[in-house]
């Protein structure tokens, strides 16, 4: 008689193996290449430090998981977050309104009452964008203006969140410390074209603002143009009886160097006031009235309805250029759009519930992730390499990816990326958002490599010295273009 096989024997003889080949298959994977530990060791940084995930566009296993779980500081590669999210909720044709309205009378050429100017978010109302609503106002035939202009801002709440804010860091003036609200107008910054020779500078501003003039008090120095700021001491602005400004510059600037700056020094109903002040009177129109902050009422009349650019054309400048503000903006119109039954009376909270809704939406965990304003500027702000790089394989497959990828700088070509792996592979074949903290740099986006296989690439890395480690993530992108995720 035959003896019965036993399958349970046999079951566990190949079981093991499998679990041995999983197990080992799983270690493969949380092993980082070797260049790219040994560009982290040189810098001084633990493999700890550095969370990264490589895995296929359409899907399939990760070639290399590492720490990939864990919430990280992400700096500016959030904004990919927000960028979807908003193509995705919105749509690439969602524009942004700004009204201008009236309430009182209109006699021959003249406007008598109150102007209000409603601010719909837009993230870039630019100088020339305003400047367009007040000459359809002066086409209008109205020449005279003996009205006060309120400034709406409503949409957003709080309406001035700016009002009290402590500083992010030790530049506060900066462009890219903007806080946003409904109606910022040109990020609400004068820009200043330093040019000196051996004896002076000489400095332009623009816009040109009524009332306020600028005194360069600089000291000429023998220094390297690009360190012109070491010495640059933040400017005074200084306000007269008689209601004009003056802007002091001071501290030392290099001999023959030219340069330019951007810096939100102004409250931003003055800067308005100011900016349209020297507007209106080069139309050849008269205006008697102040600019305050308030509320439209319903019976106003409109004047004049400016839309922006789509979301399609402003999520380019906000991941190419890593716009803050714009960013910011994006994120706060994000909780505007919350349907009105889940929405609360915060619209940061609101915008946060609408990208954890998304993230539910298509499956992708919200365990860890801490949401601020949605651009990365942020030290509370957190995200793991798996939530970012799910969210990227699912723009991949989104209706509007050619959008979203168009967006991301592209490597040695342009925006953060422009000047980086030019020897690489990876040059003109990936697409890679950058972020940089003082304690975190990133990378994110896309990979083409030399076999034509596309993959997502998130990799994070928080230390205190993490600036040391963006060779190493310059490391793993190359890797990854070279084809190595296949050895």
């Amino acid at each position: 008689m035959k003896k019965q096989f036993d399958m349970t024997k046999l079951r566990k003889f190949f079981w093991f193996p499998a679990l041995l080949l999983v197990a080992c298959a799983s270690y493969a994977q949380s092993i980082l290449p070797e260049i790219v530990s040994a560009t982290l060791r040189n810098a001084g940084l633990a493999e700890t430090s550095l969370s990264a995930l490589v895995l296929p566009v359409q899907g399939g296993a990760p070639r290399l998981a590492h720490l990939e779980q864990r919430a990280m500081a992400p700096a500016s590669t959030l904004k990919l977050a927000t960028t979807l999210v908003a193509l995705e909720e919105l749509g690439p044709t969602f524009r942004w309104r700004t009204e201008l309205l009236r309430q009182g009378s209109i006699d021959a050429a003249s406007l008598r009452g109150t102007l209000y100017l409603r601010g719909g978010g837009e993230p870039n109302l630019t100088w020339d964008g305003l400047r367009a609503m007040f000459r359809s106002l002066r086409a209008q035939g109205i020449n005279y203006l003996e009205a006060d202009l309120v400034l709406d801002r409503s949409l957003f709440q709080p309406m001035r969140p700016d009002i009290g804010a402590p500083d992010f860091d030790e530049s506060p003036k900066a462009y890219y410390n903007v806080i946003p609200d409904a109606l910022v107008l040109n990020g609400n910054v004068i820009e200043f074209n330093l040019e000196s020779n051996d004896q002076k500078t000489s400095v332009r501003t623009q816009p040109p603002l009524a009332g306020v003039r600028i005194d360069a008090n600089l000291s000429l120095k023998d220094m390297s143009c690009d360190a012109w700021d070491d010495d640059w001491d933040p400017p005074l602005v200084q306000v007269s009886n008689d209601g004009s400004l003056t802007v002091v510059l001071r501290g030392t600037f290099p001999r023959n160097c030219k340069t330019r700056t951007r810096l939100n020094l102004l409250d931003r109903n003055l800067y308005i006031e100011r900016f349209l002040q020297a507007y209106w009177q080069e139309l050849g129109g008269t205006w008697k009235g102040r600019v305050k902050d308030g509320l439209t009422p319903r019976d106003a009349v409109l004047l004049v309805d400016r839309q922006s650019e789509t979301l399609a054309d402003l999520v380019r400048p906000i991941n190419k250029a890593s716009d803050n503000l714009m960013a910011r903006t994006l994120y706060l119109t994000l909780g505007t759009q919350l349907p009105k039954e889940g929405r609360s009376d915060n619209t940061p909270r609101n915008a946060d519930a609408s990208i954890r809704d998304w993230f539910n939406k298509n499956g992708i965990a919200t365990e860890g992730l801490v949401l601020e304003n949605g651009s990365g500027l942020s030290r509370l702000e957190r995200i793991s390499a798996r939530q970012l790089a799910s969210l990227l394989q699912q723009g991949a497959r989104s209706n509007w990816f050619a959008e979203f990828a168009s967006s991301l700088p592209i490597v040695a070509i342009d925006g953060a990326m422009r000047k980086r792996l030019r020897e690489s592979p990876a040059a003109g074949r990936a697409r890679i958002k950058t972020g940089t903290l003082r304690d975190s740099v990133a990378v994110a986006g896309y990979v083409r490599d030399v076999r034509h296989q596309d993959w997502v690439v998130v990799a994070f890395i928080n230390d205190k010295d993490a600036g040391k480690g963006r060779p190493a993530l310059e490391a793993l992108i190359d890797w990854v273009a070279r084809g190595s995720t296949d050895r």
